[in-house]
């Protein structure tokens, strides 16, 4: 057998066998950028696919966070007359809505990553971590449209920044951990339950509610301010607003919320590198 194979000319070529690990594994970011490329590359089709064969094109990122701005100041700020602690709703309530608008749908689209991305689980290698993570990227550009706007309307109040922008990048990053935390939990979750595809449209609603977007985070009373502040959305929603706006950092409402989204995030994280090795035999 060896003296014909060696007679013929035939070479053995190596291979390389992919087997996924058993136990708990943390995201291996060495990895993860090797593919880097193919990230950004799926992060930018999915932001092409979206104003695809739309008349109006990216105009839709300008109109959808402009006519919810509108709406919510005539409703919560003419009509309700919500407080705001002296601020023009119209402010209040946009400086809110930006982060809001992208976790909620970064959190969405992160959720049923692995379910609209099933077609192509089985057919190549690459890191599944590629899926949830690739929204929180591709949303970025909507949300930096709806800052332009914000942006607009504070030099129209003649809002200018102050030194709390310097913490800006800090609850941006928060922003982006929040939602891929909850992607990485929740999306291996949905290809096992599709009840996940019902519950996430009323968890977000209500998690809207409890968020200061509408109303101010100092209208809650004093003895469940911290129960409150553990909601990692207010933290970011208010340090937006100080951010932006200027007025003193609520550091109370903020570091809760910063813990409990690290703890999100490590322990999605964990739990998704254990159970993307059965992703594909479910799916």
């Amino acid at each position: 057998m060896k003296n014909s194979m060696k007679d013929s000319g035939a070479k053995l070529t190596p291979g390389t066998i992919i087997k996924p690990r058993a136990g708990w594994q943390f995201i291996d970011f060495r990895e993860l950028k090797e593919y880097r490329d193919l990230l950004f590359s799926l992060a930018l089709r999915d932001v092409k696919v979206m104003y695809a064969q739309t008349i109006m094109g990216f105009s839709w990122a300008v109109l959808q966070p402009l006519v919810q701005i509108i709406l919510f100041t005539i409703i919560f700020g003419k009509v309700a007359r919500v407080n705001t602690d002296g601020i023009p709703y119209v402010l209040f309530s946009s400086v809110a809505l930006i982060p809001w608008n992208y976790i909620s749908q970064t959190m969405t689209q992160s959720t049923q990553s692995l379910v609209t991305g099933q077609h192509l689980l089985g057919k190549i290698y690459f890191p599944r971590l590629i899926f949830p993570l690739m929204p929180v990227f591709s949303k970025l550009i909507n949300f930096g449209i709806s800052l332009l706007i914000v942006l607009s309307i504070m030099l129209y109040y003649r809002v200018y920044p102050t030194t709390n922008m310097l913490f800006l990048p800090l609850f941006l990053i928060m922003m982006m951990l929040v939602p891929a935390s909850i992607g990485l939990w929740f999306s291996t979750l949905a290809i096992r339950f599709r009840d996940v595809q019902h519950l996430l449209p009323f968890s977000i609603q209500l998690l809207m509610y409890t968020a200061p977007i509408i109303y101010s985070a100092s209208s809650i009373p004093a003895k469940y301010r911290f129960i409150y502040s553990l909601n990692p959305v207010v933290g970011i929603i208010e340090g937006f607003r100080a951010c932006l706006l200027g007025t003193p950092i609520p550091w109370p409402y903020i570091w809760p919320g910063i813990i409990v989204g690290i703890i999100l995030f490590i322990s999605g994280a964990f739990y998704f590198r254990r159970m993307e090795r059965i992703v594909v035999d479910v799916i």
